[in-house]
């Protein structure tokens, strides 16, 4: 069976995206599809894949799924929203202002061109100033759900942070499990821009951009008074995201992120792709 696909790419966060409207994937192990199709070098490859499918309310375009490139389904990914979103508009789903149903909630977007604006689910309360022992170091984090559960570190600078090493140990910390954390390590530039490196759970690495991560470390940062609203967030893959918020604290009101997407290339998914 040859699967028709977008490959779109949000800020650095590349996704395949699928059309499951006519619920063709239902014939399919979607977990173990994922992880084939997601295989960087022998596979198309991607930080994650979204089925777009039919929404369950009248008020929505329509609703997805999103999965990490592990094949673990994820309540919310703000890249990927913002890619799903430009591809309902894209495709004749939806018009430029459109929402859409996830786990995480109905989240409501707006496109002008290439340029997605998604409003996030308002997050609960942070954890500030969390005492955290990782190989016998002491550190000092801070957490926030942002749709997807964050660490955030603040550092002097990121540039040498072994984001591998040390996000991996943090996002398997029994603090945080079962469920795990991504986790961010985040540098502030001034009142208004911030650069933010981040290990993904489910990508089990560091990527080039993770905006729900990009939200957190804003809310974090502004919490703790050193940013306010918008925010420039400056990804590992040198491209710019804008987080907007009503409140510097919580609770924190509409909370938005704002960014470019691309759309790298659209095909068919051979078998060869994913068996």
């Amino acid at each position: 069976m040859k699967i028709p696909f977008f490959k779109m790419s949000g800020s650095g966060n590349d996704f395949i995206v699928i059309d499951n409207r006519s619920r063709m994937m239902d014939t399919v192990a979607v977990p173990d599809f994922v992880r084939a199709v997601c295989r960087r070098s022998i596979s198309l490859g991607a930080d994650g894949l979204i089925l777009i499918e039919q929404p369950q309310s009248s008020d929505c375009d329509f609703s997805w799924r999103f999965f990490n490139a592990d094949g673990s389904e994820a309540d919310m990914c703000g890249n990927g929203g913002r890619c799903a979103a430009r591809y309902a508009v894209m495709n004749g789903l939806a018009g430029a202002r459109l929402s859409f149903e996830t786990r995480a909630g109905i989240i409501h977007a707006e496109i002008n061109g290439n340029y997605v604006k998604i409003e996030l689910p308002s997050p609960p309360a942070p954890q500030l100033n969390l005492p955290l022992t990782v190989n016998g170091t002491n550190l000092t984090l801070h957490f926030i759900d942002t749709g997807v559960p964050h660490a955030v570190v603040l550092c002097n600078t990121i540039d040498d942070v072994p984001v591998r090493e040390l996000g991996k140990k943090i996002r398997f910390h029994p603090r945080f499990q079962p469920a795990g954390a991504n986790v961010n390590f985040v540098s502030v530039i001034n009142t208004s821009s911030l650069l933010v490196r981040t290990y993904e759970r489910g990508v089990e690495d560091e990527t080039l951009a993770c905006g729900t991560g990009a939200v957190a470390a804003t809310l974090i940062t502004s919490s703790l008074g050193m940013v306010t609203s918008p925010a420039q967030v400056e990804t590992r893959g040198g491209e710019s995201l804008t987080v907007y918020y009503d409140n510097p604290a919580y609770p924190f009101g509409r909370v938005y992120l704002e960014g470019a997407v691309r759309v790298v290339c659209s095909g068919e998914l051979w078998e060869e792709a994913y068996t």
